[in-house]
């Protein structure tokens, strides 16, 4: 519950520093600045819940963070809460508004989660804690219209830093996302 609140409030202070303090509101789709996304395939499957917040620097660069939080503890999802800054490259032919098309990524996971260990003659399995680091990067391509609606898809992978016994060796970071940007 407490990761929920805390969740909640974190979207909610993005969308009040989000906002623009001077008179002029934006009018057009290229004077819109921030993004906000959620995985639709993973809170579908998980239920595990993955909110994105992307500002757009430039037409060609963007950087954000994601944070997951696993709803259900006993699925298959190894981590329980990560959070992941990104930084983004945008390659796209047309500049009408950019930060929009195919683009690389480099991101940072920092993961808290729980494996599973078998032991070969017990029938009890324990559960180890873990707390890692990962490097990565990802590929993927978005599509946003004038209204400002986004869609995104994502793949990649980060190796972990460190040497951890209880953590994966790789990160899977990937999803279909469906967002607004104001």
């Amino acid at each position: 519950m407490k990761k929920i609140i805390v969740s909640l409030a974190l979207i909610c202070s993005v969308l009040a520093f989000g906002q623009e303090t001077n008179e002029k509101k934006s009018t057009g789709i290229s004077d819109r600045k921030h993004e906000i996304k959620v995985g639709a395939i993973k809170l579908l499957a998980g239920p595990i819940f993955e909110g994105t917040y992307e500002y757009i620097y430039s037409k060609d660069f963007t950087f954000g963070s994601s944070m997951l939080i696993d709803l259900q503890k006993d699925n298959a999802w190894d981590e329980n809460f990560s959070l992941t800054p990104f930084a983004r490259f945008y390659f796209q032919e047309t500049k009408e508004y950019g930060a929009k098309g195919f683009f690389a990524e480099g991101f940072l996971k920092i993961a808290a989660g729980e494996t599973e260990l078998y032991e070969e003659l017990s029938l009890n399995n324990t559960a180890e804690k873990f707390t890692a680091a990962a490097l990565g990067l990802s590929v993927g391509r978005k599509w946003v219209n004038h209204s400002g609606f986004v869609f995104e898809t994502l793949i990649g992978l980060g190796r972990t830093l460190g040497n951890s016994d209880h953590a994966p060796d790789v990160f899977f970071r990937g999803d279909v996302s469906l967002g607004y940007r104001f």
